[in-house]
């Protein structure tokens, strides 16, 4: 069955890397998370939850760029996973106008800053560093569409933890989407912040 519903643009991306078929996890979760619902995704490692985020995210934006305020964010556990996933999104964003942008520890603050003033539409960073630009006022959450967390276990480290809790009570109006191989019980606790009237998609 193919991919139904989604941007031509990324129809005619998913054909050029050959990618037909939803896994199982795809078909389940896209639906629901194109519905605009605070979601809980759970489902083990190669079920396609990182092209579903990818997906997901363009979809929203329409694959156009818009403004200079990121209207996606998504946050990841550490440098490497926050390049992974930069060069994962370039593969998409190839063939549209949405800017893309990674932040990180190694890069200094002010560096960011600058360019994210420039005009991006999808920031990638680590919880620390986002927490960074808040209180530098180096982003702004104004246009803020959805916020995803990869790989969410990362944040049962306290320092990330207490990142994200910073970060997501300076937003007043988003999507939030969690992607899991399972529930950890910290993941719960979101239930009573930020992910109000959530859904759980697991496989």
């Amino acid at each position: 069955m193919p991919f139904k519903k989604l941007n031509p643009d990324i129809k005619e991306t998913l054909e050029k890397l050959e990618i037909t078929t939803p896994t199982p996890f795809q078909t389940k979760s896209i639906p629901i998370i194109k519905s605009g619902a605070n979601v809980f995704c759970t489902a083990p490692k190669h079920s396609g939850k990182t092209t579903t985020l990818i997906i997901t995210t363009l979809q929203k934006l329409k694959c156009e760029a818009a403004g200079n305020a990121p209207r996606a964010v998504v946050l990841v556990e550490n440098k490497e996973r926050a390049l992974e996933l930069y060069d994962a999104f370039l593969r998409y964003t190839k063939y549209n106008s949405l800017r893309v942008y990674v932040g990180h520890e190694q890069l200094h603050i002010d560096l960011q800053k600058s360019e994210i003033f420039e005009g991006i539409d999808i920031l990638i960073s680590t919880p620390k560093t986002m927490n960074q630009l808040f209180l530098f006022n180096g982003v702004s959450t104004s246009q803020l569409k959805i916020f995803s967390i990869d790989d969410a276990e990362f944040l049962v480290q306290k320092s990330s933890y207490t990142a994200l809790m910073s970060i997501t009570q300076s937003i007043k109006k988003c999507q939030y989407v969690l992607y899991s191989e399972k529930m950890h019980p910290i993941l719960i606790r979101f239930k009573s912040h930020f992910m109000e009237y959530s859904k759980t998609v697991s496989v």
